[in-house]
């Protein structure tokens, strides 16, 4: 009986120590799952520039993709300042969000963030443009295009820097979609998948002409910063805002 005692002890014991050790190993895994991508977030600066933590923009879509867009842009080897989620205020009143705005020597790289999947099929002259699943299940949103020329507008009126020629827009669509059928019409207007941004972005600013000094690049900076990280109120009069303009159908 006692051999058996002992036997039994003997096996209850090592069953617990290897119950601690698989947790042990759980916990390991687990932690280096998560530390990978977080020191990667933390190594882009993107917190720093947006006030969005790893946490608010790992498991927010939108947040998600702008991050990915923000670190692959800060790659980019030339004098420059990078900026995320600006409110600007119009004359009227109302609040316009620039998700991504680049501002380099040659000009002012304004950029949507559409983290989307499914296929997507627009007209830069129709209104609105169409995400299809592949269950045929169809959602229309407003055009980016259109979007992203209000958010230039307000940067023309709050820099006072009208020129069209400085300004770049830039609709970038997630990897996962298909741009299945998209018509562009403005030479100064790109729609792309964040995969080929890179490429596209460092052939457009070597090709193009120095039109700022780097002087007047961060004076652009310092102008505009006070329009990041701002307080939920503004957010919300921002989101309020859009709301309103869907039930007018504005």
């Amino acid at each position: 009986m006692e051999v058996r005692s002992f036997l039994f002890s003997l096996n209850k014991n090592e069953k617990v120590k290897g119950s601690i050790m698989g947790f042990i190993y759980f916990i390991i895994v687990v932690g280096l799952i998560i530390f990978v991508p977080y020191k990667k977030f933390r190594d882009s600066k993107y917190e720093e520039a947006s006030g969005n933590g790893f946490f608010a923009t790992l498991f927010d879509k939108g947040n998600y993709g702008e991050y990915l867009t923000f670190s692959l842009l800060k790659n980019i080897s030339i004098h420059k300042r990078l900026m995320t989620n600006l409110y600007i205020p119009n004359k009227d009143g109302k609040i316009t969000e620039i998700d991504l705005l680049l501002i380099t020597e040659t000009g002012l790289y304004v950029f949507e963030s559409k983290n989307y999947s499914g296929w997507i099929f627009g007209d830069e002259r129709y209104k609105n443009w169409t995400q299809t699943f592949p269950n045929k299940h169809k959602n229309q949103f407003f055009n980016p295009i259109w979007q992203n020329k209000g958010h230039i507008n307000a940067l023309k009126q709050k820099l006072e820097l009208t020129e069209n020629d400085l300004y770049k827009s830039y609709i970038i669509f997630s990897e996962r979609c298909t741009l299945k059928k998209v018509q562009i019409h403005s030479p100064e207007v790109k729609v792309l998948k964040r995969n080929e941004l890179a490429k596209t972005i460092n052939i457009d600013i070597k090709s193009s002409s120095k039109i700022l000094t780097p002087s007047q690049v961060d004076q652009i900076y310092v102008r505009l910063n006070k329009y990041t990280k701002v307080d939920d109120i503004i957010k919300k009069v921002h989101i309020d805002q859009i709301k309103n303009r869907k039930k007018s159908g504005a």
